[in-house]
């Protein structure tokens, strides 16, 4: 009986996590289809270096060495990767009709959560893949992805959100303070939180944006600037999701959240969508006694954008 190849094994495992097709045709070589196939990879030194390790630490030596790889290969490779992980959710689901809706934390239970393909986007904040029919719109259960990872079925759905359904980009003077409206008449528009670098380049954003998600048609956006003080704008923002909250049909919440760019921003667009990584969103809020003249900072969140502000306007 021939003994299974541990060593290989986690190599083709390791690749297939990154969306890559990989076969060994021989123990010392290691083929990729890209979605044709390479020229053999000769992995005998990689394999020697492997064997010299613990089974355990098999999985993580193999990631190492994928990484590197697809490294050096270049975005050419990382590409054709992506298209085979597009073809493959094409294949075992309908990929364009894929959608992704923003609900309140508590609008799912723990049974439903853990039956469907939804995840949490961020404090306060469940995301979930649905099937837009033309008669009907479908939550996705988890039984029924075939086995393609959800991070793969969430980027196709946000891809689809984004890119498929029509939008606006509008900005106005709101009591003084520069909003940003991406909006629509479907309610898929709270997928545009994902690709906010699209409205606002964070190298002109130090310290990010004030966002809101108080119905699905809306995405409410002030990015943090010299211009408005922080507080008024704080203040602003927080009336204004508010009444769109309470005025909006199958409202999500009226938090408002401190958008952070970080990692997830800096990662090409697809490859972020797919990632299984979300934007950096914290719940921020103040509570304003005018007659006082004192600011309450309602989360740890707050105290920290306040502070980062204050240091260089106060």
């Amino acid at each position: 009986m021939t003994a299974p190849d541990v060593i290989g094994d986690a190599l083709v495992r390791a690749f297939a996590d990154r969306g890559f097709q990989a076969t060994l045709p021989r123990p010392t070589r290691l083929q990729l289809h890209v979605p044709d196939p390479s020229s053999p990879i000769d992995i005998a030194e990689w394999r020697a270096f492997a064997g010299r390790n613990s089974r355990a630490d098999l999985p993580e030596i193999a990631a190492s060495f994928v990484e590197g790889f697809v490294r050096k290969a270049g975005p050419v490779l990382q590409g054709t990767a992506r298209l085979a992980q597009h073809a493959e959710i094409a294949r075992t689901l309908d990929a364009d009709r894929l959608r992704v809706r923003l609900y309140p934390e508590d609008a799912l239970t723990g049974d439903m959560a853990a039956a469907l393909v939804t995840r949490r986007l961020a404090p306060g904040l469940l995301e979930t893949v649905v099937v837009d029919y033309p008669d009907a719109v479908m939550t996705l259960n988890r039984s029924d992805t075939g086995g393609l990872p959800p991070e793969q079925v969430f980027g196709a759905a946000v891809a689809a959100s984004v890119g498929r359904e029509e939008h606006y980009v509008q900005t106005d003077d709101f009591q003084n303070v520069p909003i940003m409206h991406v909006g629509g008449t479907h309610r898929y528009v709270s997928a545009h939180v994902h690709v906010l670098r699209r409205h606002v380049d964070p190298a002109t954003a130090p310290y990010g944006a004030l966002v809101a998600l108080p119905v699905p048609e809306y995405v409410v956006v002030h990015v943090i600037g010299r211009a408005t003080h922080l507080f008024w704008a704080m203040e602003t923002m927080q009336d204004l999701a508010a009444r769109h909250h309470e005025a909006g049909e199958k409202a999500i919440t009226p938090q408002l959240y401190w958008w952070r760019p970080g990692a997830y921003e800096q990662l090409p667009e697809e490859h972020a969508l797919s990632s299984g990584m979300s934007p950096d969103l914290r719940p921020v809020g103040i509570d304003v006694d005018h007659e006082a003249q004192s600011v309450a900072a309602r989360t740890a969140e707050t105290d920290e954008l306040i502070g980062l502000w204050m240091r260089d306007h106060g």
